[in-house]
């Protein structure tokens, strides 16, 4: 009898330690998969498969489309159209960029080199010079700067500095104009 119980009570264990598990339930972390995928496309980069990272990148976008992270996806994507040779869609991305997150140096830096790649630099300086907005100034100083009116462009965003000294792309700018100058 003790046997047929101790037999009864190793089976009910087995069936309850090896037995039913649920069935594993997937969910979508829209922001981890949207870091995951810019990744993706950031190795695809390396490897030089433009087309791969470029839909990498648009994944990225679809799955976190107005978080600052978008801005750092967005300048991704817009990286490689320029550098593959279409700047006008790069210059898209970068002023999707540039509204999700405005305080990131690099993305001003990519902007005009859009305009540049387009050839639209001096009606960008028509444009930007009655525009009085901080941000649009500084596009304007960076586009004196790149089209070799060195001189204007860094007393331009060295006039930003002086009157914005608490904007946190500041630090940034300062370090452009000291690179700059160093080249004067």
């Amino acid at each position: 009898m003790i046997k047929k119980i101790a037999i009864c009570l190793i089976l009910l264990t087995l069936v309850f330690c090896t037995g039913y598990r649920k069935p594993y339930k997937y969910t979508i972390l829209a922001e981890k998969d949207a870091y995951y995928h810019n990744n993706v496309g950031l190795s695809y980069l390396k490897d030089r498969t433009y087309y791969a990272a470029i839909q990498e990148f648009k994944i990225a976008i679809s799955l976190s489309p107005s978080t600052q992270a978008s801005a750092v996806f967005y300048n991704n994507l817009g990286e490689t159209y320029n550098f593959i040779g279409y700047p006008d869609m790069a210059k898209d991305c970068f002023e999707n960029a540039i509204k999700l997150y405005g305080l990131n140096f690099k993305y001003y830096l990519n902007i005009v080199d859009s305009y540049i790649n387009l050839g639209i630099t001096n009606s960008k300086i028509n444009e930007l010079s009655q525009n009085t907005d901080v941000y649009s100034q500084i596009e304007l100083g960076l586009l004196y700067i790149k089209t070799g009116q060195k001189r204007r462009g860094v007393n331009l965003l060295d006039e930003i500095c002086a009157n914005e000294p608490d904007l946190m792309i500041i630090p940034a700018i300062r370090q452009y104009i000291a690179e700059v100058v160093k080249e004067l």
